[in-house]
């Protein structure tokens, strides 16, 4: 199994209910990281949608498998590459923020958003689980957005093994400084890649997004960034093994407590 490999995030804009324009654009910019070597691509949260849809939700919502992810499953097959993003998944009567991770066999699993942010709440049935992905050259953990800035999260996706967590978002522009202090956080306390992929542009004039995507290394260093830009790739060369002598250097994990989280829970 390769140690080093290629990662993208796909900062896109995406228009508000146009999903065949959106999954076109997030085609065509996954296409665009695959020529760039990436073996794993991450697209924006509700990518296809767009964020601000709620009064159309359940009508957008798709099931996984469905429409958008036998698509992204295609590319996969075509490139060799696996892709993360997230989008409304319908399940029954219950609708979720559902983050997935596809690869050329299909969808290898998916992980419904835990932390609702504001609204989401009435929108959004919540999530009650996490969960890791061995896609071969690494360990992958899947988060959503607002779920950056809660520690316990990615903590759990660690100590399950994940080697970098994806994290497919639409983060607010008021609130980019928690983006860039929390992406950054999550990735040094659990010596963790964190693949920070955020939408850019607005879905109207009270909702402009921070965009500033990034990829963090394992010690909180930013290896690459987007400035605000739309419809770009940013791609980083990464190494599982500076995973293992990063936690060693700082043995969070190892020497975590975790009789004392039980105790105080």
């Amino acid at each position: 199994m390769a140690n080093s490999f290629k990662v993208a995030a796909v900062q896109m804009n995406c228009v508000p209910f146009d999903v065949s324009r959106n999954l076109r654009l997030a085609e065509d910019l996954a296409e665009l990281a695959s020529e760039k070597g990436a073996a794993l691509v991450v697209l924006p949260e509700l990518f296809d949608t767009g964020y601000k849809v709620g009064e159309k939700d359940r009508e957008l919502a798709s099931a996984i498998p469905g429409p958008t992810t036998d698509r992204l499953t295609a590319l996969c097959r075509d490139r060799g590459i696996f892709i993360a993003g997230s989008i409304i998944e319908k399940d029954g009567e219950s609708i979720y923020d559902t983050a997935f991770l596809t690869g050329p066999k299909g969808v290898v699993g998916t992980y419904r958003k835990n932390y609702l942010w504001g609204s989401e709440k009435e929108r959004f049935s919540m999530g009650k689980d996490y969960a890791v992905f061995d896609v071969g050259f690494c360990k992958l953990g899947l988060q959503i957005c607002y779920e950056v800035g809660f520690s316990e999260g990615a903590r759990i996706l660690a100590l399950l093994g994940a080697e970098v967590i994806a994290c497919p978002s639409a983060f607010g522009m008021p609130r980019l400084y928690a983006w860039d202090l929390a992406s950054r956080a999550r990735a040094l306390e659990n010596g963790i890649y964190v693949i920070a992929c955020n939408r850019s542009g607005n879905d109207g004039p009270d909702m402009i997004f921070a965009a500033n995507s990034r990829i963090v290394d394992p010690r909180g260093e930013i290896l690459v960034s987007a400035g605000t830009e739309n419809d770009v790739v940013i791609v980083a060369e990464i190494d599982t093994r500076t995973v293992k002598q990063q936690r060693e250097e700082l043995p969070y994990l190892k020497d975590l407590r975790r009789d004392l989280i039980a105790d105080h829970i």
